[in-house]
């Protein structure tokens, strides 16, 4: 099936590619700042400013402007009506707004927003424990809004929350010098927050203006609060100039870690699900961030600002390390040298969570030997998990609407473990809050979503590839049944299984055969295997094996008539396809892979009816090839790349690459099957390693074999990723990877493989189920439930709620009840209930 990207989805590639980056190839300028989004606070702060000339109008027109223009239906000014920054922003807005007496119908709708969501907000916030900067801002925006005369800001009721948080800054207040090195940032970078009360005289406030930006801790709003009271010319120097880069909405802090902002970006793009169409544009940016990494020498930084060093050096790492860049662990691991940064992230670790969310994805990246990201990754996740006792996350960090959420998911699943289609749907989901920083209030934010024409494309995006992937599966579906696979009556049937494992575990072009390909070979391999294993007898099973080996069917019936006839017309059609695209006939070499697969399930088959034991080496050197992840991922590496057709087939030259990936698929496959296959009398690596080892136990033995599964993957890793271990190209490879992360979320804490009801609600999300975004347009058709699911011998009969509620688009339940389908053998499946929600789109 052809479906090539459709015109909306690159009309807007092209649209992102000229506001984000430069179409000039000479000046590989990039503008990061459209990627940051605006504070109204500090916009505000700016708008307060007047004009030396014209005292009754501010000197930045534009920002008040800005700010007329920038406040949301619901009433509030900033990214999120329900988190205390919005509260603030929307304080500060009336302010300026009364100050220069305009928009009087906007300071109604603050108004009104504010006595409609202050005690939610002041409940939240008191219940969580107040961060530092809230208790030192909201106090100083409210004195600010009195001194200007709102009115009635506060419900009467409310007057003792408000106050407790004023008690909450004396006590900072008094326990803190104006600037020292306990805390970061330092009272003195809220200077406009600070009371009128509070000691601050003009040379305070001019010694520690930066000396190259005269900026005040390089704070929007502090520098303008700096301005008014010292009239200082190099603070209007510098709130001039962040005005021509920035605009009239202004950022929260400025100047910003450029480089940061650029590997935020890379980082979004890529979890978005987007790499595919900005691939020139990531290159460019990481090969200038490799160049700055080999040319630093040893990092060394104040204690207060390391939790941005750690945060920047352990995304560029794992950036670089996934693109292929050779970088050394200790561009970021260098803080586990230093003792007083150490203890300063364990004394203070709820200021260091994104940091060390950070660092323990950069260890996902391990190869064998890296000792110092074995220490980092057990460091990080200590810490982690103490995060996730806390409420809320104080001080500098304020805790992202769903990061919690995140940082389980991250400890709780493996990245090897994950698909990465379903990864971006998550990532698109979780992301709802527009900001990379908040400056004095949050100094790192796990993300930044500014461009909304980005959300736009990865929503999209995601949609169409789930158009696409129902449209093959319902091409898969019927090749299925036409060569009679689906309905073999043994064993299992996995046609929708294999096809969602390959489509969402790897990002292929929109048009790509290649998830056709091993979709079709997971099938055979599966209905062929289960023949093997279960119900073809001994002379029927040589057969089988015998015609496969002479490529020739005569003299078979049954079962294996209907798999070797499948299989003949698979091989022919890809053959011919290679011949069509490539140039070169590699039928041979096909008919010899599986060949040898098929052999392997004979020899399986002989020891398990006859009773024989083989030794570890002899059974892995079988099991690596009955596991059959070469026969799935060796014909389609052939369609990759032209060069490999004659080379990768032949068994004494399999790339190490290919044979670890076999090896480790077999160990992943056996820790979750020895139990089963104990009882069929069957031999396996970890009921092997008991035999030969007793005083073992069995948990014993399951952890020898994870240890070797686990530093197989470090030396897979490591080919993967760094040149020079293979001469496979970098989509070969990749195609490895998704193949064992495929196997590692099968045989992750079970055999979900062989479950009819784990995988389905992944099902649904990948191909059926619309995102859950504000800006998402649900599917037009409501996927056939029962078409979805029925070739996993589960019948479906939707019961559909009438009382739903309508939120711009038509919602309802549907309630799954799954009936035993009885196969041709009388077996059958558990009864199960499982309701789902999906959107519907009314037609």
């Amino acid at each position: 099936m052809e479906s090539s990207m459709p015109t909306s989805l690159q009309t807007l590639v092209n649209e992102i590619k000229e506001e984000m980056f430069s179409t000039s190839s000479s000046t590989n300028s990039i503008d990061v700042y459209s990627f940051v989004s605006p504070s109204a606070y500090d916009t505000a702060w700016l708008a307060m400013i007047p004009d030396p000339e014209q005292r009754d109008c501010p000197v930045f027109k534009g920002c008040l402007d800005w700010v007329l223009d920038n406040q949301r239906d619901e009433g509030f000014w900033g990214e999120d009506q329900y988190t205390i920054d919005t509260l603030l922003a929307t304080l500060a807005c009336m302010v300026v707004l009364k100050t220069w007496n305009v928009g009087d119908k906007n300071i109604k709708k603050g108004l009104e927003f504010i006595h409609a969501n202050m005690e939610m907000l002041l409940i939240k916030v008191k219940q969580e424990g107040y961060p530092r900067w809230f208790s030192i801002v909201f106090p100083g925006i409210v004195e600010l809004s009195q001194a200007k005369g709102l009115e009635n800001v506060f419900p009467d009721e409310l007057k003792g929350e408000v106050l407790e948080v004023f008690f909450h800054r004396q006590r900072i207040l008094d326990m803190e010098e104006l600037v020292d090195k306990y805390n970061y940032p330092p009272l003195l970078s809220y200077l406009e927050a600070l009371p009128s009360t509070y000691d601050i005289d003009q040379e305070d406030i001019v010694t520690h203006l930066n000396e190259s930006d005269g900026s005040l801790f390089q704070s929007p709003s502090a520098t303008a609060c700096a301005y008014m009271a010292t009239g200082n010319q190099k603070c209007m120097d510098y709130l001039v100039s962040l005005v021509q880069r920035c605009g009239h909405g202004v950022p929260s802090m400025y100047p910003m870690d450029e480089e940061l902002i650029k590997l935020c970006m890379v980082n979004q793009i890529q979890r978005l699900g987007l790499s595919e169409h900005f691939n020139e544009e990531i290159e460019n940016i990481l090969s200038e961030v490799y160049s700055m990494y080999e040319t630093q020498e040893s990092p060394t930084t104040k204690v207060e600002l390391a939790p941005a060093k750690i945060y920047k050096d352990a995304l560029a790492f794992r950036l670089l390390r996934m693109q292929g860049y050779n970088v050394t662990p200790w561009t970021f691991c260098w803080f586990l040298l230093h003792e007083d940064v150490v203890s300063h992230i364990e004394e203070n670790f709820e200021v260091f969570t994104s940091a060390m969310y950070n660092v323990y994805r950069a260890t996902d990246l391990m190869f064998s030997g890296e000792y110092e990201l074995e220490e980092a990754r057990s460091f990080s996740r200590k810490l982690l998990e103490k995060s996730l006792t806390l409420k809320n996350i104080n001080d500098n960090i304020v805790m992202l609407t769903n990061f919690q959420r995140l940082i389980e998911h991250e400890l709780a699943l493996p990245w090897i473990a994950r698909l990465s289609h379903l990864d971006h749907r998550k990532w698109i989901e979780e992301n709802k809050v527009h900001s990379l920083w908040i400056g004095k209030a949050s100094s790192y934010r796990l993300s930044c979503l500014q461009n909304d024409k980005l959300m736009r494309l990865a929503v999209e995006n995601y949609e169409f590839r789930q158009s696409v992937y129902g449209n093959e599966l319902e091409e898969l579906k019927r090749w299925s049944k036409e060569w009679g696979l689906s309905e073999m009556g043994f064993g299992r049937e996995k046609t929708t299984y294999c096809y969602f494992a390959i489509a969402a575990s790897i990002s292929l072009p929109h048009n790509s055969p290649i998830r056709m390909l091993v979709a079709k070979s997971a099938i055979l391999i599966t209905v062929a295997d289960d023949f093997y294993d279960m119900e073809g007898s001994m002379n029927e099973l040589q057969r089988l094996t015998g015609a496969v080996q002479r490529w020739d069917g005569k003299g078979l019936s049954g079962h294996g008539k209907i798999i070797f006839n499948a299989l003949d017309h698979f091989v022919r059609d890809i053959a011919v396809k290679h011949l069509h695209l490539q140039g070169s006939d590699i039928t041979n070499d096909l008919q010899d892979i599986w060949h040898e697969t098929f052999a392997t399930w004979l020899t399986e088959a002989r020891w398990s009816k006859s009773g024989y034991i083989p030794s570890k080496d002899e059974y892995l050197e079988i099991g690596m090839k009955s596991i059959g992840t070469h026969t799935l991922v060796l014909p389609a590496s052939c369609f990759l790349s032209p060069s490999l057709s004659h080379k990768v087939f032949k068994p004494a030259q399999y790339e190490t690459i290919t044979k670890l990936l076999m090896i480790m698929a077999r160990l992943l496959n056996d820790i979750q099957s020895y139990q089963k296959e104990q009882e069929d009398g069957k031999m396996n690596i970890v009921l092997l390693h008991l035999k030969e080892n007793p005083e073992a136990g069995i948990e014993g033995s399951i952890t020898n074999v994870k240890e070797i599964l686990d530093e197989k993957k470090k030396e897979f890793l490591e080919h993967i990723l760094m040149d020079g271990f293979n001469d496979l190209p970098k989509s070969c490879k990749h195609l490895h990877l998704s193949c064992l992360m495929v196997f590692q979320m099968f045989f992750n804490s079970g055999n979900r493989y062989d479950s009819n009801i784990d995988l389905l609600q992944d099902i649904m999300n990948a191909i059926y189920t619309p995102l859950e975004y504000r800006n998402s347009k649900p599917l037009k058709t409501l996927p056939s439930i029962q078409s979805v699911l029925k070739n996993e011998k589960l019948i479906v009969s939707a019961r559909f709620d009438q009382n739903f509620k309508h939120h711009g688009s038509t919602t309802f339940t549907i309630s799954q009840h799954f009936v035993p389908k009885t196969t041709k053998s009388g077996s059958g499946c558990p009864k199960v209930f499982i309701p789902l929600r999906l959107g519907f789109c009314n037609i």
